[in-house]
């Protein structure tokens, strides 16, 4: 994987792939692919989610069966749980690649020598912050979104993960929550 720059700073092509193995080409335990079947099969019904957790217990660090528990989480529209699985996604990944798995010490340095070398993990770790963004959203808490929304900003400058109205719905949704917080003094904040 190559380092596209521009003058401003750095910049990474997150569609450049080069021929890398993509994570969820990496071998499943035995029995996995079986239960994430039976999970797809049985999806909605009350028998999913056993299998999904049978699953993670075998193979809890594999990208697949993270992917199908926040999916299922995700569907089934219990955000906190699918929140917790994508902070899980963004540890693991961060850790494999060799970085702090505190997403709030990640920075475009950090993430410039591990893209060269494994941009699709890399960009997992950055759609795992972009859809735990989406869920603190939807849990209606901006602050938190914005923050980890603003990182993957901060390395996808081109915009290739669709970022764009997300973010602009966290900064929105944070400045109305800082007038409401302002109370009488958001006239100060008016033009004049």
């Amino acid at each position: 994987m190559r380092l596209t720059h521009r003058p401003s700073g750095r910049h990474m092509d997150l569609l450049d792939f080069t021929g890398e193995d993509l994570y969820f080409d990496r071998p499943l335990p035995a029995g996995v692919a079986d239960l994430l079947a039976a999970a797809a099969a049985d999806y909605g019904e009350a028998g999913a989610e056993p299998h999904l957790l049978r699953a993670d217990c075998l193979a809890p660090e594999h990208p697949s069966v993270l992917v199908a528990l926040y999916r299922f989480y995700y569907y089934q529209r219990r955000y906190e749980e699918a929140l917790l699985v994508a902070d899980r996604a963004i540890g693991l990944t961060a850790r494999e690649l060799g970085l702090d798995p505190d997403w709030r010490r990640l920075t475009v340095a950090d993430l410039a020598g591990p893209a060269r070398d494994a941009m699709a993990q890399t960009r997992f770790l950055l759609l795992a912050l972009k859809g735990a963004g989406y869920l603190l959203m939807r849990l209606g808490r901006a602050r938190e979104a914005l923050a980890r929304l603003e990182v993957v900003a901060a390395v996808d400058t081109a915009d290739r993960l669709g970022l764009t109205e997300l973010l602009a719905w966290a900064r929105d949704a944070v400045g109305i929550e800082l007038a409401e917080a302002a109370g009488g003094n958001v006239r100060a904040l008016r033009p004049r």
